[in-house]
């Protein structure tokens, strides 16, 4: 099979959908890595060509890893509605692109075609999308989940508290928990990332946090985010979780990395129904971030936006509570500097929301990236505007665990400020009793943890 476009007078062939999707992908360190990227900038422009006469169909019916040998690929085309897909299957995915863009467009227009896209049909029409298209369009979504609190009701943005820290100290998490608290950060999740990860430790911090949470009568949720198995067998013994937690792949080799496969996550999702000490129905929490296939070797030569979107169509399945991707946390290998990590965070946010999930962002970077604290104050003020369920915050914006720098508990309250949204509604009830907001804004005891003690 070969897919042709033209540029000027030069004519482009692209031999597979695999290649046309990796082709059409804007620039990313990670796909020149993989040795699948365009050559040239005509060549990106002659890929995107041919990939907006692809029909829905087509795309359906040629997933990027074929159904025989990936149960990733197995789980997004099951859920598909076939009412829905054929709906739409034969549009072409410049024909979605402009349905999605189109001014009279609204949320109750997209839920309904949702349930007929698969994760390539929302790779695919993301390639085709300006960065303002994908904000846009993003904007226009709603998607809510609901554990102990509601998140992504309109007007609202929530904020991950993650007072990680290195020797896994939980006096001085505790602490941490106390400054970003102070500042209205938290109402989507305490999440901690332990260095240990075991069973015991595991035990310690949700035994931690869920004391705190109790003392205070915080209304969040809390989580600690080891391997999902450690998780399991901590529930299993009394554990006080929320929520669940995996990082996932867009491949079965690569969450075969992770050590995860789906019939552990369909036992875990059971898990965490009978056993979290939420209210649900929504108590799985995951991770993802471009080119983590890649650097597992396990990419099967798909690019890796298409990869990212192939992680929500398996998320889905579990209808989390959240999902975050930490755009820029894997290296200068995949996402090289501030204008890549920016494009992919705007993709992955748009791509989890047309995919119906609770759609979250670590915006970050690495020391070693070509990128600072203003793209990921640039990010973070696009995504708000995008309508991002969440983002994480870390103590003064750097991780002293993880050694990676993200937005700070002080960005969450610009944030809301810049665009006039709220906290969760419970949790901003919380914050007028402890006189830290007042009418949605910080008060002068905002920013100080010894309220909490």
């Amino acid at each position: 099979m070969a897919i042709t476009s033209a540029v000027g007078d030069e004519r482009y062939e692209f031999d597979s959908f695999r290649t046309l999707l990796a082709k059409a992908n804007e620039q990313k360190s990670g796909d020149e890595l993989a040795g699948i990227a365009a050559r040239s900038e005509a060549e990106r422009v002659a890929a995107k060509d041919a990939l907006s006469r692809v029909t829905l169909r087509e795309l359906r019916e040629n997933p990027v890893v074929p159904v025989a040998d990936d149960e990733v690929t197995r789980v997004i085309q099951d859920a598909i509605e076939e009412s829905s897909y054929e709906h739409i299957a034969d549009w072409t995915v410049a024909d979605l692109r402009e349905f999605l863009v189109d001014s009279t467009t609204r949320d109750d227009d997209i839920r309904e075609i949702r349930a007929g896209l698969t994760s390539e049909m929302i790779a695919a029409v993301t390639k085709l999308m300006s960065n303002m298209d994908l904000v846009l369009v993003a904007s226009k979504m709603t998607v809510t989940a609901r554990c102990n609190t509601t998140i992504g009701e309109p007007g609202t943005l929530s904020f991950r508290l993650q007072p990680n820290d290195p020797t896994d100290d939980t006096q001085n998490m505790l602490d941490a928990i106390r400054e970003g608290l102070s500042y209205g950060a938290g109402d989507a999740l305490i999440g901690v990332n332990p260095v240990a990860d075991d069973v015991a430790n595991t035990m310690a911090i949700l035994e931690a946090t869920a004391e705190f949470i109790e003392e205070w009568n915080v209304p969040t949720q809390n989580c600690c985010l080891s391997h999902i198995t450690t998780q399991m067998d901590a529930v299993r013994d009394g554990a006080p979780a929320d929520l669940l937690f995996q990082s996932l792949a867009g491949t079965e080799a690569g969450n075969e990395e992770f050590g995860v496969d789906v019939a552990l996550l369909d036992e875990a999702h059971d898990l965490g129904q009978r056993r979290c000490r939420s209210s649900g129905p929504n108590v799985m929490y995951f991770e993802t971030g471009q080119g983590s296939e890649l650097s597992g070797d396990a990419h099967e030569e798909v690019d890796q936006l298409t990869l990212e979107s192939r992680c929500y169509g398996l998320a889905k399945r579990y209808d989390p509570f959240i999902v975050n991707t930490v755009v820029g946390f894997i290296g200068p290998e995949y996402l090289y500097d501030g204008r890549q990590v920016i494009r992919a965070g705007l993709e992955d946010v748009f791509m989890g929301k047309l995919h119906g999930i609770s759609m979250g962002i670590d915006a970050c970077y690495t020391n070693h990236i070509q990128a600072d604290q203003n793209d990921i104050e640039n990010l973070a003020v696009l995504l708000a505007a995008a309508g991002t369920n969440y983002f994480i915050t870390v103590p003064m914006g750097d991780d002293v665990m993880l050694n990676y720098q993200s937005n700070s508990f002080h960005d969450a309250a610009a944030l809301r400020e810049i665009f006039d949204l709220d906290p969760i509604e419970s949790f901003a009830e919380w914050l007028d009793e402890m006189e830290l907001f007042e009418n949605g804004r910080p008060t002068e005891r905002a920013g100080d943890p010894t309220v909490f003690t």
